[in-house]
């Protein structure tokens, strides 16, 4: 005998809505010299802007998301793991789950996080969702 139900296709806890418009999607301080915007997210996957003034650190930390983030524009002294390297627009990096990482801003710039799952953290913290 054959289970004839249809499969419902799971369902996100949360998620934003489909299109983000630069322009009007708000934006928050994090930190001093840090602010960041939410591109788009649901249960398993997050996109972030964020924007960092010359000088700014997003300091070492790790978490147990994977993390891909591209340089959209400025440089960067990027830590991941026991290496640092210089990267400026065009040039992106991938931190596996709980490996240590973080940034200096060299010259104001933005990065694009791009996270797996979700940052819960980012989303309970928010005072703009």
């Amino acid at each position: 005998m054959h289970n004839t139900s249809p499969v419902s296709p799971k369902t996100p806890a949360q998620q934003s809505a489909a299109f983000t418009h630069q322009a009007e999607a708000p934006v928050e301080a994090v930190a001093p010299g840090i602010k960041r915007q939410f591109l788009g997210y649901n249960d398993e996957l997050m996109a972030v802007r964020v924007w960092f003034d010359e000088g700014a650190e997003g300091p070492l930390h790790n978490h147990p998301h994977t993390q891909v983030v591209l340089v959209e524009k400025g440089r960067f002294d990027v830590t991941v793991g026991e290496e640092t390297r210089s990267l400026s627009a065009g040039d992106s990096f991938f931190v596996a789950p709980h490996v240590m990482h973080g940034a200096i801003c060299r010259q104001a710039g933005i990065l694009i996080d791009m996270f797996s799952p979700v940052r819960e953290d980012f989303l309970a913290e928010s005072d703009i969702l």
